[in-house]
């Protein structure tokens, strides 16, 4: 777990603000204290600040150090709700709506990072994937020429030889459930910056199907090498190859007799999957079978960093996701 240590020694270094919207939840409040105490981050709390403060007192916690937002009295909320009815104009939001709106923290912590005011945003231990992103969808929207947010995987297997010193990207694992070519080569390309950003890899990118350099004809493997090629031309200075099987891309030897002019082939590090169905199947396969540490989903193509968390999460998720989601701003900004 070396690159989760030097995850946090970056976060430790850059002190992004990271605004939590769940600010009485136990276990980030949780979270918040370690976060604080090893000077991961700058930490933002949205809710009442009375009921955060005895939340905390109940938990056996110090959050000393956080700031305490109420988004139902903050000053900044006319503000805000001028610049999301500018956002949704074409939507007919009004200024009313948009103020009623923000009394919603998951409305109120993209605006924060909109307006810059936070630099990332951490939420889904008591809420829905679909209730986190659709404010972040509609008012921080995606990087520019980036069309689709997707989910990647740090995927920490027990094996050196594979990957990057036993590390792996997979995607897209959350997101989008059938990508269309243009969707499957960004998602590679994000994906390639994920793993450069967080992992600090140099990105080798498998674009898998259940064939290699045409060995099956399907309009599914053509929808792969169509990606692959779509992928090339909008980053060149990535390696990509497909289509690839998923052995042809990890294995050395199986890559010399099936893809043999590759500089991908037997050496990948990120592994993109044809659709959400093999990559979520597939990520948790290696989690369980081969008890591999999955840290995800890390959410990418935003112009903000804002990650889900699963409502099963534990506090070091929290603060793990904290770091990540401090080195996703820092390689933003920079």
């Amino acid at each position: 777990m070396k690159l989760l240590e030097r995850v946090i020694k970056n976060a430790q270094s850059y002190q992004k603000r990271i605004v939590l919207p769940e600010g009485n939840e136990p276990r980030t409040l949780r979270a918040t204290e370690i976060i604080l105490n090893e000077n991961i981050a700058r930490i933002i709390l949205l809710g009442n600040p009375v009921e955060i403060m005895q939340a905390a007192e109940e938990c056996g916690v110090n959050i000393k150090g956080a700031v305490l937002v109420d988004p139902k009295t903050d000053e900044r909320r006319s503000h805000y709700a001028d610049l999301m009815v500018e956002i949704r104009k074409s939507k007919g939001l009004t200024k009313e709506e948009a103020l009623e709106m923000l009394n919603d923290p998951l409305v109120f912590a993209p605006m924060m990072i909109k307006n810059g005011d936070a630099d990332g945003e951490i939420a889904g231990a008591i809420n829905a994937t679909g209730d986190v992103l659709r404010p972040a969808f509609q008012f921080v929207k995606t990087l520019p020429g980036v069309s689709v947010v997707s989910g990647a995987f740090l995927m920490f297997v027990n094996d050196p030889h594979f990957g990057h010193d036993g590390i792996l990207v997979f995607a897209d694992c959350a997101v989008m459930p059938d990508p269309d070519e243009r969707q499957l080569a960004e998602i590679a390309v994000t994906t390639a910056k994920t793993a450069k950003s967080i992992v600090g890899m140099e990105p080798r990118v498998a674009m898998l199907s259940f064939s290699t350099k045409g060995s099956a004809q399907h309009e599914r493997v053509s929808k792969v090498e169509n990606a692959t090629r779509i992928a090339k031309e909008l980053d060149s200075t990535v390696k990509i190859d497909g289509e690839l099987q998923l052995d042809a891309a990890l294995i050395p030897e199986v890559a010399k007799l099936k893809a043999p002019d590759s500089e991908v082939a037997g050496r990948a590090n990120v592994l993109v999957f044809p659709g959400l169905e093999a990559a979520n199947i597939g990520y948790k396969l290696v989690q369980r079978l081969a008890k591999a540490e999955a840290i995800g989903p890390v959410l990418q193509g935003m112009a903000a960093p804002i990650n889900d968390l699963s409502r099963g999460c534990s506090v070091s998720d929290i603060v793990n996701m904290a770091a990540i989601t401090s080195n996703q701003a820092a390689a933003l900004f920079e």
